[in-house]
């Protein structure tokens, strides 16, 4: 029997223009990449792609988009999500890139459209109870003459902080001994209170060279000293100041800078850093009542356009919280102000303990304003003591 075997050859054709077509391809490809690449390269300054120009796209984009687009990838991101977060949307999302307007927010539409709208385009870090775009703080610069004014006030500083109707407290557990660690200061120390002002009504008047916010200073050191934390209370006229260098109401930060600083290098023992106004809002937004007792709501400021704004923030939160705990509602929130029309920094970059507190609105009397102090030096002091206990910790372990 013969055996036969046949032998099976496979045969690779090779089609000479799909080679061409694949030659022309990757030079079109290498030459778009070189001509992009030169384009970008050689335009002016201002018109280039830079990290700036890409934040400036994707600010907009809210933090949970960005978890939950990491976290398809990574189940690890998408453990920092809430638990009820809702799915993102991409078409919102491209929306707000392409337009910078957030169908969410109409002040990101009318900020451009409305004169002077954009003063009110602010952001809500933590938002108190009722707080919401409507009633955010603002504060409205005064008008010319109202700065060269003086009326009658219906109560000296004097008489407002040594009244002699608090009742005597016990002398604290702790205490600072002869260390200042709070400074005290007022930017706009002319703000004042309607109820301060003989007669006055108009809010846009609620200005005054004694009766004014730095009563609320006055009363918050002696406060502080209560509950064992020595402070230290600035006396110094800042918006005396001003004028008599020329500057507008928009420098007054600038005016009072060189004080904070001059304040903190003759005492380093200075680690907060507090800066008192009043809010324009009226009496509805600003005030509250717990266990029976009417208080000037308060506001946490925090400057978008410092570079360690986090800093101050964590601090807002720490007091913020604590409030919300032993006095809820009396905290209007945390509000981070920045770019055109706003110093966006106010000092904050001296300190990461610094703070910027609107004392209730124009229409707060002195009795509200009084129990808003004690509640603030109630709370900042149970937060100053657990910071040094958790500070003291570290050091010991480090030795």
């Amino acid at each position: 029997m013969k055996r036969s075997s046949t032998s099976r050859n496979m045969v690779v054709t090779l089609n000479g223009t799909s080679i061409k077509k694949g030659i022309v391809v990757s030079f079109i490809v290498l030459f778009m990449t070189f001509l992009l690449s030169g384009i970008l390269t050689s335009l002016k300054p201002e018109y280039r792609l830079t990290s700036s120009s890409i934040n400036d796209l994707t600010r907009n984009i809210d933090s949970e988009a960005f978890l939950q687009l990491l976290g398809a990838e990574n189940r690890f991101f998408s453990s920092a999500l809430p638990e009820h977060a809702e799915p993102i949307k991409l078409s919102s999302i491209m929306f707000k890139v392409a337009t910078s307007i957030n169908p969410d927010d109409p002040r990101s539409l009318l900020g451009r459209e409305l004169p002077g709208f954009s003063l009110f385009d602010s952001e809500i870090v933590v938002a108190g109870d009722g707080t919401n775009y409507t009633n955010m703080p603002y504060e409205s610069p005064p008008p010319t003459e109202v700065l060269e004014q003086e009326r009658e006030a219906s109560i000296t500083k004097n008489e407002a902080v040594n009244s002699g109707d608090e009742e005597p407290k016990a002398p604290p557990s702790l205490t600072t001994g002869d260390k200042k660690v709070v400074y005290i200061y007022n930017t706009h120390n002319t703000e004042s209170y309607l109820p301060l002002l003989e007669g006055e009504s108009d809010p846009n008047r609620a200005i005054h060279s004694k009766a004014n916010v730095t009563i609320v200073s006055e009363l918050l050191g002696k406060a502080l000293s209560d509950e064992g934390i020595g402070s230290q209370v600035e006396k110094t006229d800042v918006q005396a100041s001003l004028k008599q260098k020329g500057w507008n109401y928009a420098k007054s930060y600038t005016a009072s800078r060189p004080i904070v600083e001059s304040a903190m290098a003759s005492n380093r023992n200075l680690n907060y850093m507090i800066d008192i106004h009043r809010d324009s809002q009226r009496k509805g937004v600003t005030t509250i009542k717990i266990w029976d007792k009417s208080y000037a709501k308060l506001a946490f400021v925090i400057g978008g356009d410092n570079p360690t704004a986090d800093k101050n923030e964590k601090l807002a939160k720490g007091l913020h919280d604590l409030l919300e705990k032993k006095y809820p509602g009396l905290s209007r929130g945390i509000f981070e102000q920045g770019g055109k029309g706003y110093n966006g920094v106010y000092n904050q970059d001296l300190s990461q303990n610094a703070m910027l507190l609107e004392f209730g609105g124009v229409d707060n009397n002195l009795e509200e304003l009084k129990n808003t102090v004690s509640a603030v030096a109630d709370v900042f002091s149970e937060y100053y003591w657990q910071a040094e206990k958790v500070n003291g910790d570290s050091s010991a372990e480090k030795k």
